[in-house]
C-alpha cells in the first residue's frame, strides 16, 4: 500500500488535481468588489482613485511577461515559489493598510501592491493551468470560504486571498513538475470526467448561492455549504486514484512478466551518413530571414504567422479593437461591483452574490463557449468569429440592466456579463491559434490580453470613475456641503453610473460591429476543413515516430518473436486542435 501511496502522489494524473486545486484558489482577481468598499472608506479615495488601483490590478492579471521570462529559466517549483510570495507580499500589504497595522499609504503604493498580488497570479497559470475553467469559478468558491472563515469581516476577505492561494501553490510544490510520458489512450475521457464535477461544483454553487439569497445564513451554515462545495471539488481525487491504480496494477505486471521473459539486444549497424555534394549543398542554402523585411508579407490565413506578422495583420487589429471593446465595459464592471450595489441600495450579502454569480456564469461561459462554437463550426461551417459578435452584442443588455437600474437587475447584469465575459476570453484565444497557427501562440495569447487592462483603463479609469466622482460632487453640492479632505467620495441613486454604462453600451455595439468585420473576412476559411493541417502534421509525427522505431536499437523478446505478425499503433500521439477546444 505504500508503494501504492507513492506511485500515486508522483503520478501525472495526481498532477493534475493539484493544478486543479491551485486554479480553484486563484480567484482573486474577480472579489475586488467585496473589499473595494473598505479601501475606499478606510484611505478616503474617491471612485477615480479606487478604479485606478482596480486598474493596476487588471494589468498586473493580464500580463505575464515576468512570469513567462523566469519560467524560461526556472523550475516550476521556483516559479510557484515566487509566485506565492508576490501574492502573500501584495495582498498582506493592502490588509495591513485598510487595517492601520501600517501608515497610511500612498496612492502609489496601493497601486504597486494590488498589481504584484495580481500579477502573482500568472505564476501558476503559466506553470499549471489546465483547460477545465476553474480559474473563472475560483471567485465563487472563495466567497464561500471567507464567509466560513470570516463571517462578514470584509477587511479579512483581503488576507484570506493573501494567505490561502499561497498556502496551496506551496503545497504542490514539489507536485508540479516537468514530466515526461506517454499519451494514455483514455486521456480526454478522464478529462472530461474532471469537467463534468467542476459542472456539478458549479450546479451547486449556483444552489448555495439562490438558498443564501433567500435565507440569511450564520457562520456555520456558510461551513456547512463550504464543506460540501470542497468535498465536490475533492471528487477529482477519487477520479485520480482509480486511473492511477489500473496504472499501478499494469506497470506490477509488466514488471512479473518481464522477469520471466529472456531478454535479446539488437544494435542494427549504424547507416552511414550520406554525403552531400557541394552543387546539393548549394541546392538546399537558405536565403538570410528577415521579420521586418516580411512582416506585410504575411502567409494565408491558417498557417504559421510570425509574431510582427500577426501584430500587424488586419485580423489581429480587428480582434483585439472587438476585445478591448467588449472586455473592457465586462471588467468595469467586476471592478464597480461594490460602488454600484451601494449606490442602488443592495445590502452587503447581495454584493457578495453578485461576485459570485459572476465568477459562475464566467466559468459557464468559458465551457459553453468553447463547445458551442466547435458544434456550430463543425456542423454548420459557421465562423467562430460569428459566436464572438453575438457575445459581445448580448453583453450590451447586461450593461444596459445597470445603467437603468431597474429593481433587482443587477442579478441578471451579473449573469449576462460574467458569461459573455467568459465566453470573450475563450472565444479570443482559439480565434488567434486559428487565424495565425501555433508556433507562436503563447506570444500571440499574451498580445490579446493586453486588450483587457487597455478596456479597463479606458473605461473603468478614465469613463466610469469621473462620471461617477461628477455625479457625487453634484449631490454634496446640492446638500450645500464641502468635502473634506481626506474623506471618500460616495454617490447614492441611479444616476451614479448610467451614464457611463451607457457609454459603455454605445462602445460595446461598436465593438460588435467591429467583430463582425472579422466574420466577413475569415468567413471563405472557416468554410474549408481548418483542422487539415493538424491531422496532416499528427500523421507526419506518428510516420517520423514509427521510422525512428524501425532504424534505432530495438529490444526483442521471446513473447515478440512468437508475435512478430502482430502490430500496434504507437501510444504517443500530438495533441490535435480538435482535443483542445475545452476552455
Amino acid at each position: 500500500m505504500t508503494s501504492f501511496a507513492l506511485h500515486l502522489v508522483t503520478s501525472r494524473w495526481f498532477m493534475v488535481f493539484a493544478t486543479l486545486l491551485i486554479m480553484s484558489a486563484n480567484g482573486s482577481g474577480y472579489m475586488f468588489g467585496l473589499y473595494s468598499n473598505d479601501i475606499k472608506s478606510v484611505l478616503g479615495y474617491d471612485q477615480s482613485t479606487l478604479n485606478l488601483i482596480s486598474f493596476f490590478k487588471d494589468l498586473g492579471g493580464n500580463l505575464a511577461i515576468l512570469s513567462g521570462l523566469i519560467t524560461e529559466v526556472s523550475p516550476p517549483w521556483m516559479v510557484l515559489s515566487i509566485g506565492a510570495a508576490m501574492n502573500f507580499f501584495g495582498y498582506f500589504m493592502i490588509w495591513m493598510s485598510i487595517t492601520g497595522h501600517v501608515v497610511k499609504p500612498q496612492v502609489w503604493q496601493m497601486c504597486l501592491y494590488i498589481w504584484v498580488g495580481a500579477n502573482s497570479l500568472s505564476f501558476p497559470n503559466t506553470v499549471a493551468l489546465v483547460t477545465c475553467g476553474l480559474i473563472g469559478l475560483s471567485g465563487a468558491i472563495l466567497t464561500q470560504l471567507y464567509h466560513a472563515i470570516y463571517g462578514d469581516d470584509s477587511k479579512s476577505l483581503v488576507l484570506l486571498i493573501a494567505w490561502l492561494p499561497a498556502s496551496v501553490s506551496l503545497l504542490f510544490l514539489r507536485t508540479i513538475r516537468i514530466m515526461e510520458g506517454v499519451r494514455q489512450p483514455n486521456e480526454l475521457r478522464v478529462f472530461f470526467k474532471f469537467l463534468y464535477i467542476s459542472l456539478g461544483v458549479a450546479g451547486t454553487l449556483m444552489a448555495v448561492i439562490i438558498m443564501q439569497n433567500k435565507l440569511r445564513f450564520n457562520r456555520i451554515e456558510y461551513g456547512l455549504s463550504a464543506f460540501l462545495v470542497l468535498t465536490l471539488l475533492f471528487l477529482s481525487l477519487l477520479v485520480v486514484v482509480k486511473e492511477e491504480l489500473k496504472s499501478w496494477k499494469l506497470k506490477k505486471q509488466a514488471m512479473k512478466d518481464h522477469t520471466q521473459l529472456g531478454v535479446i539486444t539488437e544494435n542494427p549497424p549504424s547507416p552511414e551518413p550520406e554525403l552531400v555534394s557541394n552543387e546539393n549543398q548549394a541546392a538546399v542554402e537558405v536565403k538570410p530571414y528577415s521579420c521586418c523585411l516580411n512582416m506585410f508579407k504575411a502567409p494565408n490565413t491558417g498557417e504559421d504567422y510570425t509574431i510582427l506578422q500577426a501584430a500587424f495583420s488586419i485580423n489581429m487589429i480587428i480582434l483585439f479593437i472587438a476585445t478591448t471593446c467588449g472586455v473592457g465595459g465586462a471588467l468595469t464592471t467586476i471592478d464597480n461591483l461594490g460602488q454600484i450595489g451601494s449606490s442602488l441600495g443592495y445590502p452587503k450579502h447581495s454584493i457578495a452574490t453578485f461576485v459570485s454569480l459572476m465568477s459562475i456564469w464566467n466559468y459557464l461561459g468559458r465551457v459553453l463557449a468553447g463547445f458551442g462554437s466547435e458544434i456550430f463550426l463543425t456542423k454548420y461551417k459557421l465562423p467562430r468569429p460569428w459566436i464572438l459578435t453575438v457575445v459581445i452584442l448580448l453583453s450590451s443588455i447586461g450593461h444596459l440592466l445597470v445603467a437603468f437600474a431597474i429593481p433587482n437587475s443587477l442579478y441578471f447584469a451579473s449573469i449576462i456579463i460574467g458569461f459573455c465575459l467568459g465566453a470573450q476570453l475563450s472565444l479570443s484565444v482559439t480565434i488567434i491559434s486559428e487565424l495565425f497557427g501555433l508556433k507562436y501562440y503563447a506570444t500571440l495569447y499574451n498580445v490579446i490580453a493586453l486588450s483587457s487592462p487597455l478596456g479597463s483603463y479606458i473605461f473603468n479609469v478614465r469613463v466610469a470613475g469621473r462620471l461617477y466622482d461628477k455625479e457625487a460632487m453634484k449631490q454634496i453640492e446640492a446638500l450645500g456641503l464641502v468635502r473634506e479632505a481626506g474623506k471618500e467620495l460616495t454617490c447614492n441613486g441611479g444616476r451614479c453610473y448610467r451614464t457611463a454604462f451607457l457609454v459603455i453600451t454605445a462602445v460595446t455595439l461598436f465593438g460588435s460591429l467591429v467583430s463582425f468585420l472579422l466574420v466577413l473576412r475569415t468567413r471563405g476559411f472557416y468554410k474549408t476543413d481548418i483542422y487539415k493541417r493538424f491531422r496532416e502534421e499528427q500523421a507526419m509525427a506518428e510516420t517520423e515516430i514509427t521510422s525512428n522505431g524501425a532504424t534505432g536499437n530495438r529490444t526483442t523478446t521471446k513473447m515478440e518473436n512468437d508475435n512478430a505478425s502482430v502490430s500496434a499503433a504507437p501510444e504517443t500521439q500530438p495533441p490535435t486542435k480538435k482535443d483542445s477546444q475545452i476552455k
